[in-house]
């Protein structure tokens, strides 16, 4: 008797004894006889019970999700019943002897197929959830993506190596989750938003290719493509160019999509952050579609709207969206888009309609129709489609006309799953404006290096100083980021100078690695791809809860662990910590 997995058996294997183990997938029971549909995480095999063996009897019991062990022959399915939709599909098991290793209470949502359930409920019970075939399929993505990333590196010589989980909280854009010390009363570990320093560390240290499968944690707020612990993809190299970083991570993943999806990418366009923001009203563009952002100001100089006419003279811009057929919507449903448009942040919206009977504008008396005809040729409008437009201050307008290009892509079905568009954004601004604080701060993080040529715009115009910063970039997700670093001590001390750092808030903060700096820090770069999202769109997911085996919901809870939870007061006690009301 040999112990084959559910998926392994074929028409080859007829004739053979085997025994199975798995989950009762399917119970169906037809004119004396009862099949079974065994399961594990190989695939499923049909199980024949017939009367005349004992097994027949505790057969008759089972239920879904039962654990079972089923002796007996490979037989050929009769002429007719084959199911082309199972590798195993071309033959049964006649089951001779019936083990039950476990019963199963009713699940709380069907196990067995994948259709949606309350998602509360599956992470409440989620060993449950995992047994189905979409969770089983992401997860086997998921081993296999990070195996492809781990042979690639490998190959090239670099060197995975581990870094602390506690670590010296250092700023990094998100709050730190603190871990205090019980050693050390009053004193707390963080839990490191990404390896940043410590890698550079490594690079100082003489390794010069590093690679890791890094855990990181935040504590943001959440969202479908954000969790508070993550796992990224983290890669330094020293004596490298910008060049260099980028030609490393896109082959890494071509090789990754060829290697588990056998899809071969082509090379990834480029753009700069300015033209992407023009183009696509966003640093993440989805170029699986075109439908690009038109601005639109000088069609409409001079003009009587006074929207138009006050966001003009302000130095405000107007900036357009074509909505293919969109001229077939009716009055409320243009209504409606427009409360969709306040919703993406939009002041209001214009539209107008190039209907086959003639233009209509929802401010008729203020489009004329050679303004209307002037645009559609521009924007290579036809009759039949609509022009959207908004009006705000330039970066504003550009941005909510980004996120509507999206609406009208997802309402045309333009956004075709199974359709890879990587792409690269490069020359980022070094600095933007902190909303709180109205301060600058680092756009990336205060390692990077300013582009070259631009270091003395930090004395006279630091606002305009770019960024050897690159960010790559798929279906309008951000997969990740990288810079090239500051290697010389007194150049990162001159950025915190110009971030308004005290000596010692630098020592307090960054002393030991500007330290580290002091002992012959090599040029060096690098990058962190994030492997949750990676998975998530290789799968076809929208949610990286989907491909994460034990997610936080939305409010960071652990609902099948029921974490956090209150800690017992002794080891509060130990820990030199007073929890107050």
């Amino acid at each position: 008797m040999t112990r084959r997995t559910c998926g392994a058996l074929r028409i080859t294997d007829s004739g053979t004894n085997v025994e199975l183990d798995g989950w009762i997938h399917r119970r169906r029971d037809h004119g004396g006889l009862i099949f079974v549909d065994l399961r594990d995480r190989d695939g499923i095999t049909q199980i024949v019970f017939d009367p005349q063996y004992p097994a027949f009897a505790d057969a008759e019991h089972l239920r879904s999700e039962d654990v079972v062990r089923v002796c007996g022959r490979v037989r050929n399915r009769p002429s007719g019943t084959e199911n082309a939709k199972l590798a195993t599909g071309e033959i049964e098991l006649a089951a001779e002897q019936l083990e039950i290793l476990n019963r199963s209470l009713v699940p709380p949502f069907q196990v067995n197929v994948d259709e949606n359930a309350d998602e509360n409920l599956r992470l409440e019970y989620r060993y449950l959830d995992l047994r189905r075939p979409r969770m089983q399929r992401n997860m086997t993505v998921r081993h296999r993506i990070i195996k492809a990333i781990r042979d690639f590196f490998d190959e090239r010589d670099f060197l995975e190596i581990e870094t602390p989980l506690l670590i010296k909280g250092t700023p990094e854009g998100a709050r730190d989750y603190l871990v205090p010390s019980r050693l050390h009363p009053g004193s707390f570990y963080a839990l490191p938003q990404s390896p940043q320093l410590l890698k550079q560390i490594l690079m100082i240290s003489g390794f010069g290719r590093y690679m890791q499968i890094a855990r990181c944690l935040r504590d943001e707020d959440l969202r479908a493509d954000r969790q508070p612990e993550f796992t990224q993809l983290d890669v330094e190299m020293s004596f490298c160019t910008q060049e260099d970083v980028l030609e490393i991570m896109e082959s890494c993943m071509r090789s990754i999509w060829l290697r588990v999806l056998d899809i071969e990418l082509p090379p990834f366009p480029r753009m700069s952050y300015a033209d992407a923001m023009s183009r696509y009203g966003t640093d993440k563009p989805d170029l699986r579609f075109g439908l690009e952002l038109v601005p639109a100001s000088d069609v409409f100089t001079p003009t009587e709207f006074m929207v138009f006419k006050s966001t003009i003279e302000s130095g405000g811009e107007i900036v357009a969206v074509r909505y293919p057929g969109g001229a077939a919507l009716s009055r409320r449903e243009f209504d409606a888009l427009v409360e969709e448009a306040k919703l993406l942040g939009a002041k209001g919206m214009v539209w107008i309609a190039l209907g086959a009977d003639g233009v209509k504008s929802s401010v008729q008396r203020f489009i004329e129709e050679r303004h209307a005809n002037e645009l559609a040729l521009r924007m290579q409008a036809e009759r039949g489609d609509a022009i959207l437009l908004f009006a705000d201050a330039r970066d504003a307008a550009f941005a909510v006309a980004g996120r509507m290009r999206l609406e009208v892509g997802r309402r045309c079905g333009l956004q075709r799953e199974g359709d890879f568009r990587f792409c690269w954004i490069t020359e980022f601004p070094y600095l933007e404006i902190n909303a709180e604080t109205g301060k600058p701060i680092p756009a990336h993080h205060p390692f990077t290096s300013p582009a070259e040529g631009e270091w003395d715009l930090i004395e006279s115009d630091p606002l305009r100083m770019r960024a050897q910063h690159y960010d790559m970039v798929l279906n309008g997700y951000e997969l990740g980021s990288g810079s090239i670093r500051i290697h010389q001590p007194e150049l990162q001390r001159r950025i915190f100078d110009m971030l308004g750092m005290t000596p010692e808030q630098i020592d307090a903060e960054f002393g030991f690695f500007v330290r580290a700096l002091d002992y012959g820090a090599p040029p060096h770069g690098g990058m962190a791809l994030g492997i949750d999202r990676i998975v998530m769109l290789a799968c076809g997911e929208d949610n990286l809860r989907e491909v994460i085996a034990f997610p936080k919901t939305q409010t960071a809870r652990d609902l099948m662990m029921d974490a956090p939870s209150p800690a017992p007061a002794e080891a509060l006690r130990e820990l030199h910590v007073q929890v107050k009301p």
